[in-house]
């Protein structure tokens, strides 16, 4: 499937926020937007506002249009506030638990474990990143050693890390588990979902 394979920090220097895109990297404010006319920052309209929204949940979660606009089309047929059932979808694909569980370093690179084959979803192979886990869901990963290595060195760069709380996570095991689907108070990233309903609602 399609992503964006372009400069990460770039993304970040567009929508003005830490996206979370690279490990080590700080957004600089006074930073120019990428392009020849970034210099100029002028007021955006509310289309414009709402649009940006758009842009930096995508972007959060590697994302294209026609996918993200899926999971509206979805959250908008659930049960639920619209807003807060989005972005409880997107937090709960599996590729983004990984990250938050601290196995990989960016949702990116959890793509990438879960794309090649090293994680286990209820004791079975699943290489789809996209796959959205459920309460009680347990998630490992293979035994080979090198697999190990690999999650031991992404353990230790994540030293320090917040797990959520809607997520048990044992870094010995190796596992992590999750407890339920997350409020809308436990998702952290710096996205107005109501603008995004706003713009997709027209």
């Amino acid at each position: 499937m399609a992503r964006y394979t372009g400069p990460r920090c770039r993304l970040s220097r567009r929508e003005g926020v830490n996206l979370g895109l690279k490990k080590k990297w700080s957004l600089d404010q006074n930073e120019a937007v990428p392009g020849q006319h970034g210099a100029r920052r002028s007021k955006l309209s509310n289309y414009g506002l709402q649009l940006r929204e758009k842009q930096k949940a995508k972007r959060i979660y590697g994302l294209l249009e026609k996918q993200f606009r899926n999971y509206y089309l979805k959250a908008c047929n659930a049960k639920g506030v619209t807003g807060t059932v989005l972005l409880q979808m997107l937090e709960c694909r599996l590729d983004n638990v990984i990250y938050q569980m601290g196995f990989a370093i960016t949702r990116a690179q959890g793509r990438q474990m879960v794309n090649h084959g090293l994680v286990r979803l209820n004791g079975r192979k699943l290489d789809i990143p996209s796959a959205q886990v459920s309460e009680g869901d347990v998630i490992t990963f293979n035994d080979k050693e090198t697999t190990k290595k690999y999650l031991t060195k992404n353990v230790e760069l994540n030293e320090g890390w917040a797990v959520p709380t809607w997520l048990m996570v044992d870094l010995e095991k190796r596992e992590g588990k999750i407890v339920r689907v997350p409020a809308r108070d436990e998702i952290s990233i710096p996205v107005n979902e109501q603008l995004i309903i706003e713009l997709y609602s027209k």
